[in-house]
């Protein structure tokens, strides 16, 4: 959730003392915002794979690029799941706890914590709200109440609440808030206290305790956007404001290759909301409660060491941010070079290696097919190696089986979309369901497997209305899926 530059590939990674917090920037987000969907599940080899870094939006071009007609089944949606335990130790968890709670994704250090203290009551505002927020939304407070036991009030729209939601056109936020998806920002309630506000007022390095704050959700995106956009920015607006790309295991990254929150993100939030803390503690004081804390709420990582980890040098991030930009496509290409030379300096082999070699395969297609299957390969290759990140394996995954597809490859195609469809149900991403299962359904067809394919093809409709929205950008992306295999 930051941006740009670039230096050539070799650079020496001059910043070894930097980390995750001082490589961010903070002129572009006085507040803090998710990032367009910079990991599309799907960008169709040539232009699309190599350039598609924003979400689907519905607009004219996107029906007209859709010359197939379907007939499109209900909209999918996720059954709830028991809570899953988290498998951290708590020593690593009070390590990123307090890295993730005491500094901005701006970089900016915060000098003590803060949390709401007391009741906390949520509304929704907008002209238009989606029915699908409300479902979403009322899955997501009842987890916050299991799994983090955090107790919010839905009230109605015209009380005083110490959280709003509001919703607004993704025209509306993209003139105030650029690059992003969503916001959260803080001491205001509302659309028009935000215009009006100055830039001071909006500031989280001046917030003591939380008392009242605002989230803006653009409202004529997919389903999908929406609901990404409610667990983000609602798990900031509770809880740590800053996001790391060495953790894999969260929302509170980058990468956005997490859509719900995980179960590591809830214990942070139990933690957060421990009686043993309070809004005005500074940084030593908290991490003297968290063994406690920690040891109370979750037993089972009792006695695990915090394995180290290497920081993130400044270069690196900056690279990643331009590689992940909307810009020139070359400048973009050489910034994903520079990130993989750098993650090679460090001897990464974590997660962002594998997201360097990601960039760079996915911006390499365009230019240099041979440089694509290399990368992403390596990408897959890093990406599988733990259970951690299958996720992440599964979004190359996807990328691997479009190239195959559009290169008559039909059995690498059907191996590597098939393989992935578990993990994507699991991660609850139904675009990336749904491209991963018009891919399978491309490549049934063209092995000769035409009725698996029909059926299969049929089922991925239902996920794709959710994943990417409007039914003429269900078609469209049906239809890029469909020109691979031709």
């Amino acid at each position: 959730m930051v941006n740009e530059f670039k230096t050539p590939p070799g650079t020496p990674p001059q910043s070894l003392k930097s980390t995750d917090r001082d490589m961010q920037h903070s002129p572009r987000r006085p507040t803090l915002s998710r990032r367009l969907r910079l990991i599309g599940v799907f960008c169709a080899v040539g232009g699309l794979m190599a350039g598609c870094m924003a979400p689907p939006q519905q607009t004219a071009s996107s029906a007209r690029a859709a010359p197939v007609t379907l007939d499109l089944p209900p909209m999918k949606l996720f059954d709830d799941r028991p809570a899953q335990p988290s498998r951290r130790s708590n020593a690593s968890i009070a390590r990123d706890f307090l890295d993730l709670s005491f500094a901005l994704e701006t970089g900016a250090q915060l000098d003590r914590f803060t949390r709401f203290e007391g009741p906390i009551t949520l509304r929704v505002t907008g002209e238009r709200i989606p029915a699908s927020l409300n479902h979403d939304l009322g899955r997501l407070l009842a987890r916050f109440e299991t799994e983090a036991g955090i107790d919010i009030t839905r009230v109605s729209p015209s009380e005083q609440a110490s959280i709003t939601i509001e919703t607004v056109t993704h025209q509306e936020l993209a003139r105030r808030a650029p690059n992003t998806a969503c916001i959260v920002v803080p001491n205001i309630s509302g659309w028009e206290e935000f215009k009006r506000a100055r830039r001071a007022e909006l500031s989280w390095t001046q917030v003591e305790t939380r008392e009242k704050l605002s989230i803006f959700i653009p409202e004529n995106v997919a389903p999908q956007e929406i609901r990404d956009c409610l667990h983000e920015e609602l798990a900031q607006a509770l809880g740590p404001l800053n996001d790391l790309y060495r953790l894999a295991d969260t929302v509170f990254n980058d990468d956005n290759i997490h859509s719900v929150l995980t179960p590591f993100d809830m214990l942070v939030l139990r933690a957060t909301y421990d009686p043993a803390l309070r809004s005005g503690m500074r940084r030593a004081d908290v991490a003297a409660a968290l063994p406690g804390i920690l040891d109370r709420i979750h037993p089972a990582g009792r006695g695990g060491a915090s394995e180290s980890v290497r920081p993130t040098p400044r270069l690196w991030g900056d690279a990643v941010l331009t590689a992940m930009d909307e810009g020139n496509l070359a400048l973009r290409h050489r910034a994903a070079a520079t990130a993989v030379a750098i993650a090679q300096d460090q001897g990464w082999t974590d997660a962002r290696a594998g997201f360097s070699w990601f960039l760079l395969g996915r911006l390499a297609v365009a230019s240099d097919r041979a440089e694509a299957h290399f990368a992403l390969n390596e990408a897959y290759r890093l990406y599988s190696a733990s259970p951690e990140t299958r996720f992440h394996a599964a979004h190359v995954a996807m990328q691997l089986a479009a190239l195959a597809l559009s290169e008559g490859q039909n059995e690498e195609a059907y191996r590597f979309s098939s393989g992935a469809i578990d993990a994507a149900r699991d991660a609850e991403n139904a675009a990336l369901l749904a491209s991963l299962m018009l891919t399978e359904a491309e490549a049934l067809s063209k092995l000769g497997r035409v009725s698996e394919a029909q059926s299969l093809r049929l089922d991925s409709l239902g996920w794709a209305r959710y994943g990417f929205g409007s039914d003429e950008e269900v078609r469209a992306r049906a239809a890029e899926i469909t020109a691979l295999a031709r």
